[in-house]
């Protein structure tokens, strides 16, 4: 028991000065969505700084895993940090010298994207490492809160500071919190080496290929991620919209408070977690979770032009994401060897995010260039405008009320097959 005590001291260190980082790169790029979408206007623009973001993050991964289970671990995480701050610290320059445009912002997002690539993998083994495997799911569920309260906090906050003053200020912050987190991680926390099984003088590619055979030989972890994948697509689709669905009707400080409550429902849905008992089947779980998750919030948003009903939307909607992700933590964590995570990682980053920038995309597009559109010829007492409203906002509107409705399939059509598998720890 203490020997646990004093592993969890380097993860609580780690959890909370990491979270005060991720806390910070947040804030900026919340701001620079705001600061974006006053210059163009159009979902896409803002809906590319993320697609900018993910695109080398998938393409890249399997190989990144590859390379991240040869490095040392905490010597990976401290240099990609540095160079994410870097990127963040140029924004800052060109836009202290007025020269700051869009394809900048797209350039520094894919150079992080690029670092997040191969950091990510190793945070993750790191994590493992300095975790007593009987406190996975606690530690899983303390994760999860952090990223809730992140979610909670980044929007708010960063209008806040962004309205009073400015975008300096919100990257002066970012800075700070990286600060803090690179000299923790650098002089107060030991993550302890392991080599891998396969033996890291390994060829990059070979040892990829190991991370994707590991998949195929273990159909539950691959058909877990592809349903993860199709949820990704609909859930990103969702956030191209919301921007598009809000700003128009209730400016930037209603986009944060209705993005606020969706963190605060992650934060109660963590703490559900962190006390919550083992459950029989986490495979059933997690689709049951994405079922009602996706099966709410959608049509709460779309059919309704009141700020508050969104706002009971995103708690409702977003309440059960945490035991969905503490539930697919726990059983990548025991079905995946440690000497093997890196790289298994790195493929499951590829093959349940890569949908991520392109619903993304498609979300910007079906605003921009169809929905909206196509709302704004509806004519007043038509059943579209009785549904969706008129005005900018609507084809948004639209939008959500689609995603609802893939949503609902998506789950129902891969329940169907995900439940032929079952997962427990006895």
């Amino acid at each position: 028991m203490d020997k646990s005590k004093g592993q969890l001291r380097d993860f609580v260190i780690l959890w909370i000065t990491q979270s005060l980082s991720q806390l910070g790169s947040a804030m900026t790029g919340f701001a620079l969505t705001l600061w974006l979408y006053e210059k163009t206007g159009s979902a896409l623009s803002t809906a590319a700084l993320t697609i900018c973001t993910y695109a080398p993050y998938v393409i890249m991964s399997i190989l990144a895993g590859a390379v991240s289970d040869r490095l040392d671990k905490k010597k990976t995480m401290l240099v990609c940090d540095v160079l994410a701050a870097a990127g963040t610290l140029l924004v800052l320059v060109l836009y202290r010298s007025d020269m700051l445009r869009t394809w900048h912002l797209y350039a520094v997002n894919a150079a992080a994207g690029l670092m997040n690539t191969v950091q990510q993998p190793a945070s993750e083994v790191a994590y493992t490492l300095i975790v007593p495997k009987e406190h996975y799911q606690k530690t899983s569920g303390l994760q999860s809160l952090a990223r809730s309260a992140i979610s909670v906090g980044n929007p708010v906050i960063a209008t806040a500071i962004y309205g009073f003053a400015g975008l300096e200020a919100v990257i002066a912050v970012d800075l700070a919190t990286f600060l803090v987190a690179f000299l923790s991680l650098a002089f107060f926390i030991h993550i302890p080496q392991k080599e891998t099984a396969s033996g890291s003088e390994g060829s990059v590619l070979r040892l990829a290929r190991e991370g994707l055979g590991f998949l195929r030989k273990n159909p539950l972890v691959l058909h877990v991620l592809l349903f993860m994948s199709g949820v990704n697509l609909v859930a990103s689709a969702f956030d191209a919209a919301l921007p598009a669905l809000v700003i128009p009707t209730h400016g930037n400080s209603t986009l944060g408070i209705v993005m606020s409550c969706s963190g605060i429902a992650m934060v109660v849905g963590s703490l559900i977690v962190t006390v919550m008992p083992r459950p029989k089947d986490r495979v059933r779980v997690i689709y049951l979770t994405m079922l009602f998750s996706l099966g709410t919030e959608n049509f709460l948003l779309a059919l309704s032009r009141n700020a508050a009903v969104w706002c009971v939307g995103q708690v409702i909607g977003w309440i059960l994401v945490p035991v969905m992700s503490a539930n697919e933590n726990v059983i990548l964590r025991n079905t995946i060897p440690v000497e093997l995570q890196g790289r298994v990682f790195a493929c499951r980053n590829t093959l349940q995010f890569f949908t991520i920038p392109l619903g993304l995309a498609f979300g910007g597009f079906l605003v921009d260039d169809v929905c909206e559109p196509f709302m704004s010829r509806q004519a007043e007492g038509t059943v579209f405008a009785a549904l969706f409203g008129t005005g900018k906002g609507s084809g948004a509107s639209l939008v959500i009320f689609i995603l609802g409705i893939a949503g609902i399939m998506l789950c129902l059509v891969s329940g169907r097959n995900l439940r032929r598998y079952s997962y427990s720890e006895d």
